[in-house]
């Protein structure tokens, strides 16, 4: 019939349908693989190939097995493309040789400098997973790590204070800068070797990072705080001023965001005390008070002219 078909240029020769009802909707049964006709239940067709996935994997499953036989995506960060095939334990006569032991082996599936980059990119991830930081970050940070590595120029250094500084570097070279203080949290080494760690990665990839400014955090600060918008735009226009009129040489933008946080608040309703903002932002409630008495003089000239006072300037803190 499909060669009769065919010879008239049947529409049935070029594609599967059933040939009772040719323009009648087919049924895919993917468990038998057959391909049936709604109108008579014909099967037009066999062992059909199922495309879907083979087998599920679902990650908050409580087995440890892995269904999957797939594995994970290929890493062009390590040498041999995190491609292995592993041998499992032979079960019949025919996997052993005459003496008992097994005919086939697993060579060693990782090379000692691929086994110590997964190891390396397992903690980035999970440092980035703490802190909610997306998927480009991590990439470069493994990018800066593998770089680093591949150039072995910090000998003697831990892998964990090299992964720290590889994020806090990816964090800036994005445009969303953390402290020194927050990647400390999240990581096994101090403040002070990460940021020996950062200075020694600049230099050996002679590689650079944008200045951070009050801006970068300013957000951040105040989202934590639970600040109004308001507040937030008092803020940053606060440190803004005081940077363009030179009233904070040698502070860190943390502690002029934090100081210009401070102020905007206490003229607010929504006032915030020098240790909640101290905690959120990473300083000390002396730092917040230096930088504030260095703006504190000249706040009549800070604040935005919209700004709606409900403490005036004049009865802010003097501390």
């Amino acid at each position: 019939m499909a060669a009769a078909a065919a010879r008239r240029g049947h529409p049935a020769a070029n594609r599967v349908c059933c040939p009772e009802h040719p323009d009648a909707h087919l049924i895919e049964d993917y468990r038998a693989g057959d391909q049936i006709c709604s109108e008579c239940g014909l099967v037009v067709g066999d062992r059909v190939v199922d495309v879907g996935t083979e087998w599920r994997t679902f990650s908050n499953e409580k087995s440890d097995k892995d269904r999957s036989r797939v594995g994970a995506a290929e890493n062009p960060l390590l040498s041999g493309g995190d491609l292995s095939t592993m041998i499992s334990r032979p079960s019949g006569s025919a996997g052993f040789n005459e003496d008992g032991s097994a005919k086939y082996h697993n060579r060693r599936s990782m090379s000692s400098s691929d086994r110590a980059l997964v190891n390396a990119f397992r903690e980035i991830t999970g440092m980035a997973d703490r802190i909610n930081l997306p998927r480009n970050i991590v990439d470069r940070t493994q990018m800066l790590f593998k770089q680093v590595n591949d150039q072995k120029s910090l000998k003697g250094r831990s892998n964990d204070a090299i992964s720290a500084a590889c994020l806090y570097i990816a964090c800036r070279q994005e445009g969303v800068p953390r402290t020194f203080k927050e990647i400390c949290a999240i990581s096994r080494v101090s403040k002070k070797e990460i940021g020996r760690v950062f200075k020694l990665i600049l230099k050996a990839l002679e590689t650079s990072v944008e200045l951070i400014t009050t801006g970068d955090f300013m957000s951040r600060f105040c989202s934590n705080l639970n600040l109004p918008s308001q507040v937030q735009r008092a803020a940053t226009h606060i440190a803004r001023k005081a940077v363009e009129l030179d009233l904070v040489p040698g502070r860190s933008p943390i502690s002029v965001a934090a100081a210009a946080i401070y102020m905007a608040s206490q003229a607010s309703e929504e006032k915030r005390t020098q240790k909640e903002i101290g905690d959120i932002a990473g300083v000390a409630d002396v730092t917040i008070r230096q930088s504030y008495r260095l703006i504190y003089p000249r706040a009549h000239e800070l604040f935005p002219s919209d700004f709606t006072f409900h403490t005036p300037i004049d009865q802010l803190p003097q501390l």
